[in-house]
Parts: structure tokens; C-alpha cells; sequence
């Protein structure tokens, strides 16, 4: 289950694309275009090539960020935005005052897990001490009952929807410290956090690899059962959108293969929790 995650994307790309190309379609030719969330990346990779190998249909991906998956969704610029957090009612507004007839489909669950350095002696911190690290309130690992030592907090940009998510659930929808180092992706928080033995970042489940240490909330282990019962605190669903009105046949076909046995058993290949 865990072999997909130790594919680390190049930290320093901004924009991820993963483009997979057949020579021809078996149905129009059209290729499937999707965009947005670098969590839900590695899901739609592995379904598009499968997909690919068993239709003939292509499925181009571009992977940066949720906040441009819903963009893209509502300028009508891809086929299906991925995203690691529901659409806001401002986006949903948007979206209808275009004329964009939004569909919600959920696809997979995950959780955010909280990440330090494989060296740090902490194995757990509660909600209220992740928040004080991340509003910049708590600014010493010995304040947290670790060595002393600075924090060095890591965090994915505001583009993020993993950090429209912990925005929410850890920080109560208060803006992360100005201290904080920002990332593009996953891939990237990671590197961030393994290169430095002080710092702390978090990640969605299915990037978790042994280059890191995974923490615990509140006592609570981010396991495949604590995300499906959501025991595990700072757990989400992973949607994928799409205009109800311009789904070509190509599109529905994908979906229909990712929503499928075949597709779900993908999910869990690359490390998420399927439906």
C-alpha cells in the first residue's frame, strides 16, 4: 500500500504535470484534462494510467494546487478539477454567475499528518499545541515538552486546500505565523521537514514515507482506520469537480473507473483511504 509514496515529485516545480498520452482514443480522441490539488495527484496518476492501458483514452493532469483546480473548473479550462477541500460559497457563486452548472464528487478520504524530523524526540502534540506552533505562539520545541530549540514551521501555501484544511481544523481559521516557510506541495513540505532536524510540517496521508516521523494527535495514531471513522482529527474527503452540464463521454468513462473496484483499489495503492 505505502510503495506509491516513496515517489517523491521535484521539490523545486512549482507546477507539477504529469501528462499521459496515447496515440489514439478507442472512443473521440479527446483527451481528459485535469487540474488542481497536488494531494489528490498521485491518485489521478495511477487511475489515468491504468485507464489508459485498458481504454486507450488519455487523461493529461497538471497538478497545482486546489485553489487553480476550482479555477480552472469555473473558467472552463479542464475537464475535472481536482481538490483537497470543498468549494467555497464564494467560488459556488462564481461559478453559477458563469454559468457553471458544479458537480461535487467525492473520491477518496485522507488526513493531514502532522511531520517532524526522524531525529526529533516528540510523538505527539494536541490540537492546541500544533495551533500555538502554527500562529506563532509557541515558538520552542521545549515548551512542547521536546529539547530545547526553535521551531522551524513549515507550512503549504495558501493556494493550498491542505492549508485551507488546517487552517480550519487546527487554526481555527487564524492566519499562520509570519515566520513560517511556505511550500507549493507535498513532495516539497517534505524535503523541508527531513532536512531539518527543528522543523515541523504536515502532509496528506498517502505522502507519508520513512524519511519523516509521523505524529499523533491527542493520542490518536493517523491510521487507515482512525481517518474512515474520523477518530483522527484533521481528517477530509478529496473531491473532484466538474461541470455537470460539459462532462464529455471520455470524462464520465474516468470517473466512472476511479468511482469503480478497480479505481478504489488504486486509492488504497497509493496510500489514501478509499470510499
Amino acid at each position: 500500500m505505502k510503495t506509491f509514496k516513496k515517489i517523491l515529485y521535484p521539490f523545486f516545480l512549482l507546477t507539477i504535470v504529469f501528462a499521459l498520452f496515447a496515440s489514439c482514443s478507442k472512443e473521440t480522441g479527446k483527451t481528459v484534462v485535469v487540474k488542481g490539488s497536488t494531494t489528490v495527484l498521485p491518485i489521478t496518476q495511477l487511475a489515468a494510467e491504468e485507464f489508459r492501458k485498458e481504454t486507450g483514452i488519455a487523461v493529461s493532469i497538471e497538478g497545482s494546487g486546489s485553489g487553480n483546480g476550482v479555477k480552472a473548473i469555473i473558467d472552463g479550462t479542464t475537464d475535472i478539477g481536482n481538490s483537497s477541500r470543498a468549494m467555497k460559497p464564494k467560488e459556488l457563486d462564481e461559478a453559477k454567475a458563469k454559468g457553471v452548472n458544479v458537480k461535487e464528487i467525492v473520491v477518496a478520504y485522507d488526513m493531514i499528518i502532522p511531520v517532524v524530523h526522524s531525529e526529533n524526540g516528540i510523538t505527539d502534540l494536541t490540537l492546541d499545541q500544533l495551533k500555538g506552533i502554527y500562529d506563532g505562539s509557541i515558538t520552542n520545541w521545549s515548551q512542547v515538552g521536546g529539547a530545547d530549540g526553535n521551531i522551524a514551521v513549515i507550512s503549504r501555501d495558501t493556494s493550498s486546500g491542505t492549508y485551507e484544511v488546517w487552517s480550519e481544523k487546527v487554526l481555527e481559521k487564524n492566519d499562520v505565523t509570519a515566520g513560517a516557510l511556505l511550500q507549493a506541495s507535498n513532495g516539497a513540505v517534505l524535503a523541508a521537514v527531513a532536512g531539518n532536524p527543528r522543523a515541523i510540517g504536515y502532509i496528506g496521508y498517502g505522502y507519508l514515507n520513512n524519511s519523516v516521523k509521523a505524529l499523533s494527535v491527542g493520542g490518536i495514531v493517523g491510521t487507515v482506520e482512525t481517518g474512515r471513522s474520523g477518530e483522527f482529527p484533521i481528517s477530509r474527503p478529496l473531491y473532484k469537480y466538474v461541470n455537470a452540464d460539459k462532462v464529455s463521454e471520455n470524462t464520465q468513462k474516468f470517473l466512472d473507473f476511479l468511482l469503480g473496484p478497480k479505481g478504489q483499489k488504486l486509492v488504497e495503492e497509493a496510500g489514501f483511504l478509499p470510499l
